[in-house]
């Protein structure tokens, strides 16, 4: 496996191949991510896993200075996933300049949920994601169902810009109780870990309210909040959509079994979770 940190270096190494499979990560890997560099090898082209913590995704407030940094670790886990290539540039070498351009998605899917709370993330997304883009320029890019809108939102860039990448989402990798793998589950102390589960737990529920027959979302959506925050947790959203374009369900789309997806995001302690199910009625 070779670790490479410039675009140019990235570039002389990928002159005469004609595909690759990219995994763009912000490090501090799990095995949510090397899932994601596994999914990628089975398309049999070389894997190039990216790593850069994009200050642009970050708000003021957030944990971009606190974010860790675990490259020798992290080069350790993606060759034992059979990654071929790490591409782990500098914030220099990525942006050598001010990033004036900027990739804004249209605000019908970037400012509701994560966009709502979190506004701006979805530009700073985008923008890098087309750089790496065009750094490796991959056939496939492999990216995980846990962040379920920053997935629909890259699709439909790559769709709209024509790029020739296919973007392919792969499953949510969860721990043994449930909780989904996330980089951010290392802030939790001991006894929010063992309460973090709580959310997967709520997600269930709202499936299961529906699929008994449950109609009143916004009555289901409210109980599970209602004791998620009596348990001390912080919730931005949790909430059912439809998967076609995260707006609310319709009557009809329950007459016709609309696919659905219950989302959540919340915080416990200082550490922001998110998750999401799938719900087919």
């Amino acid at each position: 496996m070779q670790v490479i940190h410039t675009i140019a270096d990235l570039r002389a190494v990928l002159a005469g191949s004609t595909k690759t499979a990219l995994v763009p990560t912000m490090g501090n890997l799990h095995e949510g991510h090397l899932a994601l560099v596994r999914e990628a090898a089975l398309h049999g082209f070389p894997v190039v896993a990216t790593i850069f913590v994009n200050r642009l995704q970050f708000l003021p407030h957030e944990d971009f200075d606190q974010y860790p940094r675990t490259l020798e670790r992290d080069c350790q886990l993606l060759e034992s996933a059979g990654c071929d290539i790490v591409f782990a540039p500098s914030e220099r070498e990525l942006y050598p300049e001010p990033q004036t351009f900027k990739l804004t998605p249209p605000a019908s899917i970037a400012d509701l949920l994560e966009g709502e709370f979190r506004p701006g993330f979805f530009t700073g997304v985008c923008t890098v994601v087309m750089k790496l883009f065009q750094c490796v320029q991959p056939a496939v890019a492999v990216f995980g169902q846990k962040d379920y809108q920053q997935l629909m939102v890259i699709k439909a860039m790559a769709r709209q810009f024509a790029l020739p990448t296919e973007v392919i989402g792969a499953p949510t990798i969860r721990a043994s109780d449930g909780l989904a793998l996330s980089s951010r589950n290392g802030y939790l102390s001991q006894d929010e870990r063992a309460e973090a589960t709580a959310l997967a737990r709520a997600l269930r529920a709202i499936a299961a309210a529906l699929r008994e027959g449950a109609r009143d979302v916004g009555a289901v959506e409210a109980k599970q909040v209602a004791e998620l925050d009596a348990r001390g947790w912080q919730t931005d959203y949790l909430t059912v959509r439809r998967r076609t374009d995260l707006l609310p369900p319709t009557a009809d789309d329950f007459a016709a079994k609309t696919p659905l997806v219950a989302l959540a995001a919340s915080r416990l302690g200082k550490t922001r979770l998110i998750d999401n199910l799938e719900i087919d009625l």
